[in-house]
């Protein structure tokens, strides 16, 4: 087994943020795509064990045979670090997993090394364009929601 922190970069590779804006553009607007990627951008770097990050975002591992993921691991064979992955959090009470915006097959390489390893991450919220425009938080946004009034009849 490895020693993660060995086998990865102080920071991710800038060339992952447009990539990761890239994939979350097909599943948000594009006003939410720029906020999350300047999420990514300023959120600091935490660690979180490969097999936590498959099971949060509800995604498969990979072969170590998958052609993405072999190339990771040669890549820590040969000495060379791993770009740190980027993520948004998912929210468990509404059923949205985390979602891997770059580094899938850096997580499935990583767990093929060691399914502990603790991998850094930038990890950022998302929040939806009614939050956005309104500036408030998802919490406050839900509660303002629930608390309305009925209107008179």
């Amino acid at each position: 087994m490895s020693k993660s922190k060995e086998n990865w970069k102080a920071e991710p590779d800038e060339h992952d943020y447009p990539a990761a804006a890239n994939y979350l553009s097909l599943l948000i607007p594009a006003a939410a795509v720029e906020a999350a990627v300047h999420g990514l951008h300023s959120a600091e770097l935490v660690r979180y064990k490969a097999k936590d990050l498959l099971r949060a975002s509800r995604l498969p591992l990979l072969p170590a045979k998958d052609p993405d993921v072999a190339r990771d691991l040669r890549e820590v064979r040969a000495g060379r670090k791993l770009s740190p992955v980027l993520l948004l959090r998912g929210e468990l009470g509404r059923e949205v997993p985390l979602t891997v915006a770059d580094g899938y097959h850096r997580i499935c390489a990583s767990y093929h090394l060691n399914e502990d390893a603790e991998i850094p991450c930038r990890l950022a919220g998302l929040r939806t364009t009614e939050e956005s425009q309104e500036g408030a938080s998802p919490r406050a946004a839900r509660g303002r929601a629930t608390r309305s009034k009925p209107s008179p009849k």
